[in-house]
């Protein structure tokens, strides 16, 4: 820590997760000047609105989904984002994609992008799993099944050609026997018609 000369500042920092909130900062007697303070001495970087990581904290490449799951710690990662998590795409999102129950309150996050989707509330936890964003910290997303299940629902936002190369990728890599969940996911979400005939035009 540069800031060797407050050990105040350096304990209370010591006590937080790598990636924190502003509130909780707070419940560890962090005020916001004392987190301009830690900001300005180099100590931590301030990833979005309110979401800090400490400076000491493991590298990683995905700094962007903890600064929006600390902001929406309902959402789960879906859409883009998830299908290159699972490696199914090769494009890299220009934004983060989450989802939301829908009726709940839709977040607004300007910083990183971030594109929010509602989704049904009865099914909205079907195939959510955890991601290590950072090592020892976790974020939800969907799994590959219903990632393409979703990515073929929503095919005329995503496109397409996104929509049936994902499919195609997670086909090759789970083999028939990924094809039984990738059903019954579609059969939850009522989009059966629109998978098994894409399913069985890949494996034909």
């Amino acid at each position: 820590m540069n800031d060797a000369g407050n050990p105040r500042l350096e304990q209370r920092l010591a006590g937080l997760s790598p990636t924190f909130t502003t509130a909780q900062a707070r419940r560890a007697l962090l005020s916001p000047r004392d987190l301009a303070h830690l900001v300005t001495e180099g100590d931590i970087d301030e990833l979005s609105r309110g979401v800090y990581r400490r400076a000491d904290a493991p590298e990683t490449a995905h700094a962007d989904l903890l600064a929006v799951c600390a902001r929406a710690p309902r959402a789960v990662v879906c859409g883009e984002s998830a299908l290159a998590l699972h490696e199914l795409i090769d494009d890299i999102p220009a934004a983060v994609h989450i989802a939301v129950p829908r009726g709940s309150r839709r977040p607004t996050i300007s910083y990183p992008p971030t594109v929010v989707a509602q989704y049904a509330a009865r099914t909205f936890e079907l195939g959510i799993e955890r991601f290590e964003a950072a090592p020892g910290e976790t974020i939800p997303m969907y799994n590959a099944a219903r990632s393409v299940v979703d990515a073929m629902r929503h095919r005329s936002r995503l496109g397409e050609t996104l929509a049936l190369s994902a499919l195609g990728r997670y086909l090759r890599r789970s083999g028939r026997g990924g094809v039984g969940e990738l059903q019954h996911i579609a059969r939850e979400l009522d989009a059966l018609s629109v998978v098994r005939p894409a399913v069985e035009a890949v494996l034909a």
